[in-house]
């Protein structure tokens, strides 16, 4: 097992320039649209993170046995598209991915005419799928599932021989993705109707044109982590649009209350650290933002800020359960959190101090390392294990994150 120990020399200010990755959730679901109308050669500026890579080595290999690894949103999207592809596909990942449902995917997929068979154990991967094409029709599937299976379905739908009408039934979450979705498919020429709880997309073929993909407003979180957690930090985050496609773009707004000012600039963002009187109790539903769960729970606790957050069901269904993971880790550095109801975990502002050295367990999944690192602004000292899970999303992070907060680390 390999750990990183990071330690903090109180800076009286943070200034810098950050680098942050493409969008893997834009990235990925250009790369699926492009090669669906065959244009992949006009896309810029690719995610070098770990779930692009797995994207782009199983478009461009010529292997019937693609293995996506940890990334479920490839795991989603290729499960939809090789329904289209003539040939027999064996689809799988790592063993965390195997744990993961797709039986609600399967189940919408065959009921327009997908064959698709379990290897292992009924309603998770691995998958043998035999692509042929699709009828399409009308599917009805709860909204209140992963968004990453609604957008699977999407962006095969103009190739189905009816189009596909989807109803979507209850609350539906993480909205904010199924319209970047939307944004893309009509950005390369295919149009939908997008009414109520209804999706329609008729038969239509997709347009080639150049595409820049924008920088992660997910992986952004973090920097504001650190500039809320800092009493002075200004942070520059290029590439980043106001009118952007990714519902985490909602970190301006969310922040806010935590002390971070966003300024618009034509090379992209600008963050620094305004004093305002903390909230009270920061009540919120994450629904259409859960992954920016992690990093506003430990902003919060280490900012002394109680909270109630809502809305964060399908956490347990990521990488790994988040919401245990967080409770547990959160319990390492004093903070008891609690999960009040499903999908809803809660801080009352009870602390005590821990008795050990605070050492974080990752759980493979990118996003707790990355939420849990900027406590270091705090605490002085931390240490994290498996801290190369980053690379799933963010390469990168542990270098932009020593050079700007100008750290003493080691990796043992």
């Amino acid at each position: 097992m390999k750990q990183l120990c990071i330690k903090y020399n109180a800076l009286a200010s943070i200034r810098g320039l950050v680098n942050l990755p493409a969008s893997k959730s834009i990235a990925n679901r250009a790369l699926i649209v492009a090669s669906l109308g065959g244009f992949v050669d006009k896309l810029i500026n690719y995610s070098s993170c770990d779930d692009t890579h797995v994207v782009i080595e199983a478009l461009l290999s010529a292997t019937h046995t693609p293995n996506v690894g940890a990334a479920g949103t490839a795991m989603r999207f290729f499960t939809a598209y090789y329904a289209l592809q003539e040939g027999v596909w064996e689809l799988s990942g790592s063993e965390r991915m195997h744990q993961r449902p797709i039986a609600v995917l399967v189940d919408a997929l065959r009921s327009v005419g997908a064959e698709i068979e379990y290897m292992q154990q009924e309603g998770y991967p691995p998958l043998r799928i035999t692509g042929k094409k699709l009828r399409g029709g009308s599917i009805s599937l709860s909204g209140a599932i992963s968004s990453q299976y609604i957008s699977a379905l999407l962006m095969i739908a103009p190739c189905m021989q009816e189009g596909l009408t989807l109803h979507l039934t209850g609350n539906v979450v993480s909205v904010p993705y199924i319209e970047m979705t939307l944004s893309l498919m009509r950005y390369f020429g295919v149009e939908s109707s997008f009414k109520g709880n209804t999706i329609v997309v008729a038969p239509q073929k997709y347009v080639p044109a150049s595409f820049t993909v924008e920088n992660d407003w997910s992986a952004a979180s973090y920097w504001y982590a650190v500039t809320a957690l800092h009493a002075s930090a200004t942070i520059e985050l290029p590439h980043l649009l106001q009118q952007s496609w990714q519902g985490d773009a909602q970190l301006v707004r969310l922040f806010q209350p935590l002390g971070v000012k966003t300024v618009f600039t034509q090379q992209g963002i600008v963050l620094s650290k305004e004093p305002v009187a903390l909230p009270k109790e920061y009540v919120c539903n994450l629904a259409s933002q859960p992954d920016l769960a992690q990093t506003l729970v430990v902003v919060c606790l280490l900012l002394n800020v109680p909270f109630c957050f809502s809305g964060l069901g399908n956490l347990r269904i990521k990488e790994t359960d988040r919401i245990a993971a967080l409770i547990t880790e959160c319990k390492k550095m004093g903070y008891v959190i609690t999960e009040v109801s499903e999908g809803v975990l809660q801080w009352d502002g009870n602390y005590q101090q821990p008795t050990k050295e605070i050492v974080i367990d990752t759980y493979d999944d990118h996003r707790m390392a990355m939420a849990f690192a900027p406590a270091v602004v705090k605490l002085g000292t931390l240490r994290i294990n498996e801290p190369q899970v980053v690379s799933k999303s963010y390469p990168q992070f542990w270098e932009e994150f020593t050079k700007l907060l100008q750290l003493n680390t080691k990796l043992i």
